[in-house]
């Protein structure tokens, strides 16, 4: 039971990193790309991609932390 669990967990934690991953360079590609230029009448584009950029570094660096956790607990 412990070993489907830490897969669990395991794969919770890369589909993090993975998403932050895409959040991250879809922000820079809003920033690059949008500035000055409305997003489906949600914003700024470039305002839209800094936080993207910010989400995506944070997803990135939680995703880190949870598989170094579930490693170093013995769960994976």
């Amino acid at each position: 039971m412990a070993k489907k669990q830490g897969i669990a967990l395991a794969l919770v934690a890369f589909v993090v990193y993975i998403a932050g991953g895409i959040s991250t360079f879809a922000g820079l590609g809003l920033i690059l790309f949008m500035r000055g230029r409305d997003l489906l009448g949600l914003g700024d584009g470039s305002s839209i991609g800094y936080l993207f950029l910010c989400v995506g570094l944070s997803f990135c660096i939680l995703g880190i932390l949870f598989m170094r956790i579930f490693k170093n607990r013995g769960l994976v």
